[in-house]
């Protein structure tokens, strides 16, 4: 007659230890949440900033107006750029926001050019 051990034995049921299972989704659950952290404190300083329109003054001068959003009490920096008919740059200027209580902020910028520009465009904007 065929005892319950020798069946578990022969079947490979003998030995199972729940401890290293346990152990494997702890870790995998602290990776998921380090990334996702990770993710979260990254977006919670990014910085997104969107043209709004351009007018070309001259031959030397380009006025862009963009809008920006960016927390809340922090300095911002934004580069600017002024582009010819060939996307070539013509003008570039790094402006300096100072720190707002404002999340969204408007603004119209003059950015001086070497020729006539066509266009004008906001290239990034950063938490200073």
């Amino acid at each position: 007659m065929t005892t319950a051990r020798e069946l578990d034995e022969r079947y490979g049921r003998t030995g199972r230890r729940p401890l290293p299972w346990i152990i494997g989704g702890v870790l995998a659950v602290a990776v998921v949440v380090f990334f996702g952290w990770t993710t979260v404190a990254k977006q919670m300083n990014a910085v997104d900033a969107a043209d709004l329109g351009f007018t070309v003054v001259d031959a030397h001068s380009v006025e862009l107006s963009f809008q920006f959003t960016a927390p809340r009490g922090q300095d911002v920096a934004c580069a600017l750029e002024a582009l010819d008919v060939e996307f070539g740059v013509v003008g570039w200027k790094i402006v300096e926001i100072a720190a707002s209580d404002e999340h969204t902020q408007a603004m119209r910028v003059s950015i001086p050019t070497v020729a006539e520009a066509t266009t004008g465009l906001v290239k990034s904007c950063w938490v200073a």
